[in-house]
């Protein structure tokens, strides 16, 4: 077990270390923004930013099947399996930024028709955007590298392109916007510098400490890596990932617009929570992380006939859990000693504030409900379990919105977290329940 618990930490630490970093570039891009223009302006990029929220969060299928197929293959000791799960991801990527670039000025127009914003406002967003999305090829092939990386046992890969990525946003965002006349729209041209300096390191990182699995290398592959057949597995399990893609928008979207119709200091209020919900998941994202690897590591090493040793699923998942309800637990007694503090670093706005407080409950409360959610996510995709994860989120959706629509006339702003609460339930329950019957499966398939 130590040796599990070792190797656990060896994968969440830096994946922790490099979440902390992201909210930076947010804080960042808004300080600058509102230090050379107005309200518009800000409220352009915030606009901008939304764009591409919506955008590339359908294509986090790119890191996750990357994560738990390379993991497995990592696991029966397939290297040629690894280097192919690369190719066939990082092709992938580049066919989406294609047709992304092909849809963008559709799905701009379509967005702002329907999000409510000023003419000052969409113009800004849009100019933010139109720089931007020339970085797609850059993110998406990030996606797929880091979840590879992941899957190769190794989150300080990953962790070093973030932090380059997020540093150099900053100081490129911060000196385009400032020194030179891009003025507000050099902070586009700030993050597109990040993602594409991120991808050279990445790059660099494969060429160094992965020679072997360059394509450029076994060029001879490529044809056999982009046949349907063995496209197919990868193509499936990324079709699941879509879908479960999808109805997280539903959960999320939803929960921020329907805060919306309660007026603005219900909608400040659910921003906090969520920002507060948001800065413990990117502690417990790390042991997700970790338990991608771990699991993955571990069924493909039961495909070798090592189900007894000591770093079988059922110690890895174990541990898992302990390290992530202990995560967990730390942060419910953070928000239930501290809360209060905690929300005053948000807001100095006394309204709000006195609104917040009887929502704490549900700040309490999130931690533990959530992290278990989390950690089965981690653990199914380590399992390759495209189909049992699309259902459970599918399920999750369907939860919101019912206990919604059941509840709002009774119990007002308070239904959002019920149906919230209530989507992160269905998750568990689900996963719970169906964890034997995807263990015995692989075992089948052994």
């Amino acid at each position: 077990m130590k040796e599990v618990n070792r190797d656990i930490l060896r994968l969440a630490v830096p994946s922790i270390l490099a979440n902390i970093t992201i909210p930076l570039v947010g804080i960042v891009d808004t300080a600058i923004v509102g230090h050379l223009s107005d309200a518009s302006a800000i409220g352009g990029i915030a606009i901008g930013t939304m764009l591409f929220d919506l955008l590339y969060w359908n294509f986090g299928f790119l890191r996750i099947g990357t994560s738990g197929l390379t993991a497995q293959a990592y696991g029966k000791g397939d290297l040629k399996e690894c280097r192919k799960i690369l190719t066939q991801s990082v092709t992938i990527a580049l066919m989406a930024a294609i047709a992304i670039w092909a849809i963008q000025w559709l799905f701009v127009t379509v967005v702002l028709a329907i999000v409510p914003c000023s003419e000052e406002v969409a113009s800004m967003a849009r100019e933010y955007f139109y720089i931007r999305i020339w970085a797609a090829p850059a993110t998406l092939c990030l996606f797929t590298f880091k979840g590879w990386f992941i899957g190769m046992q190794d989150t300080k890969s990953p962790m070093a392109t973030d932090i380059l990525v997020n540093v150099v946003n900053m100081g490129a965002s911060y000196g385009l916007a400032v020194y030179t006349p891009l003025g507000v729209s050099g902070v586009a041209w700030g993050t597109l510098i990040a993602q594409y300096s991120g991808l050279v390191l990445a790059g660099i990182i494969l060429a160094s400490r992965y020679s072997d699995m360059s394509v450029f290398r076994h060029f001879d592959e490529w044809k056999e890596t982009m046949r349907w057949t063995e496209m197919k597995r990868m193509m499936h399990l990324n079709g699941n990932l879509f879908i479960r893609s999808l109805c997280f928008m539903v959960v999320y979207v939803g929960f921020t617009s329907l805060a919306s119709r309660y007026g603005d200091t219900e909608l400040a209020v659910s921003s906090i929570l969520m920002k507060l919900f948001m800065f413990f998941s990117f502690f417990v994202d790390g042991f997700a992380y970790a338990g991608e690897a771990l699991v993955g590591k571990a069924f493909g090493e039961r495909q070798k006939d090592k189900t007894h040793s000591t770093t079988g699923v059922h110690a890895v998942v174990r541990s898992l859990f302990v390290w992530s309800i202990g995560v967990g637990l730390v942060f419910t007694v953070l928000y239930a000693f501290r809360g209060d503090e905690c929300m005053a670093l948000m807001t100095s706005d006394g309204e709000v504030l006195e609104a917040a407080r009887k929502y704490m409950g549900w700040l309490i409360a999130m931690p533990i409900i959530s992290t278990l959610a989390f950690m089965w996510d981690g653990i199914y995709v380590g399992a390759t379990a495209g189909v049992q994860i699309r259902n459970a989120m599918i399920w999750a959706a369907v939860g919101f919105v019912a206990l919604y629509i059941a509840t709002y006339r009774f119990c007002g702003p308070q239904a959002l977290y019920i149906a919230y609460f209530a989507h992160l339930f269905a998750r568990v329950i689900y996963l719970t329940i169906h964890w034997r019957k995807t263990y015995e499966l692989s075992e089948i398939r052994k």
